[in-house]
């Protein structure tokens, strides 16, 4: 399914005018990544369907979608390496890395147009839900940066709006082009929501203790940017009070390489078995998504989502 996708991208031409809109757009989907929420669009559709083309461009609308996410994200996280690669507002400005953005949204828009009338009566407004869900995510990520102590409820809140809403809607369209039963669609979008869950629950573990060569960007940037990670939420719980004063000390230091920073706010993180709480609470997500995934009644395999399922919260990129 990522080769269909990937031809679907690449016979797309964003070598039009004006080059500075396009081209940059033409380079952050060049740049590949694990192509995940287009996939789950293919894959939700081939739980009814076996004519794959008829969920393509939907496929491209959330792939493009995304990418549009990440371009802005950059700018406002600052990030240097998407990919492996320098991000747009890097390699051009960030002026042009929020325009080529907006450009993407609306792009998205007009590959979901693609999609036969029907169809697109129930997914537009589930398209348009997520993506301000997408929205309020961000926004409270970026509040919650500025908290100095936020629950685990909270977290779990901003993480289901920012990355699992996204993927549940994947599922869920793509079950929507194939004919599925309200029932089957519901039960696919929450098997999302979970593995969304676990999804970033992995990203936030692979952010302090990921291979970067892996990872495909530095480590450590959230916790340089003080983002309020599952970790860090669960680390400013402790009653170790002496741990939990350094290690406010540490993140608010102005004086501290950001080596050192995050070497000492991992050594801390270990103190506490963090990383054991993460594992275990992704694979918490994985047992309630497999639960959800039981009861969408599809007349074909659903192995291949377990599979993936199984591969995003095992993954090191």
């Amino acid at each position: 399914m990522q080769n269909i996708i990937q031809n679907y991208l690449s016979n797309i031409n964003w070598s039009i005018e004006p080059k500075q809109l396009y081209e940059p757009i033409g380079y952050t989907l060049e740049a590949g990544g694990k192509r995940i929420r287009p996939q789950l669009v293919l894959m939700g559709f081939a739980l009814f369907d076996t004519d794959i083309e008829k969920a393509v461009s939907a496929a491209a609308a959330i792939e493009i979608f995304h990418n549009f996410t990440l371009l802005h994200d950059d700018v406002m996280d600052n990030a240097e390496m998407r990919r492996n690669r320098p991000t747009v507002h890097k390699k051009w400005n960030e002026n042009t890395a929020i325009l080529s953005g907006d450009a993407m949204l609306i792009k998205a828009y007009q590959f979901l147009e693609k999609i036969e009338p029907d169809k697109l009566l129930k997914i537009l407004p589930l398209f348009s839900e997520t993506a301000l869900q997408v929205c309020e995510g961000q926004q409270y990520d970026m509040n919650f940066e500025q908290c100095e102590k936020l629950s685990e409820e909270e977290y779990f809140k901003m993480i289901r709006l920012k990355t699992a809403v996204l993927l549940a809607a994947s599922l869920k369209i793509g079950a929507i082009i194939g004919n599925a039963s309200d029932e089957a669609a519901h039960w696919l979008y929450e098997f999302g929501i979970a593995i969304g869950t676990a999804f970033q629950l992995r990203d936030d573990y692979l952010d302090v203790y990921g291979d970067p060569k892996v990872f495909g960007k530095k480590i450590g940037g959230d916790i340089l940017c003080k983002k309020k990670t599952f970790l860090l939420v669960n680390a400013l719980k402790t009653d170790n009070l002496w741990l939990k004063a350094e290690l406010k000390e540490i993140l608010n230091s102005t004086a501290l390489e950001d080596s050192e920073k995050i070497k000492r706010v991992t050594e801390i993180y270990n103190a506490l078995e963090i990383p054991k709480l993460c594992e275990a609470a992704i694979n918490d997500s994985m047992e309630t998504a497999l639960n959800c995934l039981q009861k969408v009644n599809s007349p074909y395999s659903k192995q291949p989502l377990t599979d993936l399922a199984e591969m995003l919260t095992g993954r090191k990129e």
